[in-house]
């Protein structure tokens, strides 16, 4: 007898776990990816206010998941949002070595860089908007097609495959950094800024950023809408 109450109290634990688990998913998502896409930008913030190992650790077990290149990083607490790889390797070495430009993470006078890339900044940050947004409407957004899925990653495919081959011929020097092709196609209107590296305005940074937000609303639109349904059949 015993046992079989044991017996019985499983199926009820279970069902009692997914029943839990239905009515609580998205918040556990909330609280866990938030931590994962926000811990980032502490890294600054800890270094600004003294916390060095703090932060050194954040930059440390994030550069495992992102290149953290800081031509391609947002900087907090300095002189400027973003900085150039001549500005970059000013102050740090003359290099084009990215295992070694990455480890520049600021200075006081600069800044601290965020723990992301802005290209991850743009990602992974607006997967978690995104799903903020669709919690209102979770019953009325059908997910996204696989189609659409697709059309929407590819953006980020063609500039992120485009800026890989690029570094190939080494940071600074690829024909994404110059973007002459862009240079010609629009006829010189508008500044050279616009056209090469990867400061904020320019045309890689605006990609990337853009790219980057696409990827982020294919992921949220085809996942929650169908982890939705997916729990409300259970």
């Amino acid at each position: 007898m015993p046992s079989e109450n044991i017996l019985e109290s499983r199926p009820r634990k279970s069902q009692s776990m997914s029943n839990w688990l239905s009515a609580h998913w998205f918040g556990i998502f909330l609280v866990l990816f938030g931590l994962w896409v926000w811990t980032p930008f502490f890294a600054p913030i800890f270094m600004k206010i003294g916390w060095s190992s703090a932060g050194k650790a954040i930059y440390f077990i994030y550069s495992f998941f992102c290149h953290q290149l800081p031509e391609r990083s947002f900087f907090l607490f300095g002189q400027k949002t973003m900085y150039t790889l001549s500005e970059i390797q000013a102050v740090w070495q003359d290099t084009i070595n990215p295992m070694i430009l990455r480890q520049f993470i600021g200075n006081t006078d600069m800044g601290w860089k965020i723990a992301w890339s802005d290209r991850m900044i743009s990602f992974y940050t607006s997967i978690w908007i995104f799903a903020v947004a669709w919690s209102p409407f979770r019953k009325k957004i059908k997910p996204l097609s696989c189609v659409g899925f697709a059309l929407l990653l590819l953006p980020i495919a063609l500039d992120g495959g485009t800026h890989m081959l690029s570094d190939l011929a080494g940071i600074g020097q690829g024909f994404r950094d110059s973007n002459q092709w862009l240079t010609s196609l629009t006829n010189h209107s508008l500044p050279v800024s616009f056209y090469a590296g990867d400061a904020f305005g320019s045309f890689n940074s605006l990609m990337r950023l853009i790219t980057g937000l696409l990827a982020g609303l294919a992921v949220a639109w085809l996942v929650f809408p169908s982890l939705e349904e997916s729990f409300d059949q259970n």
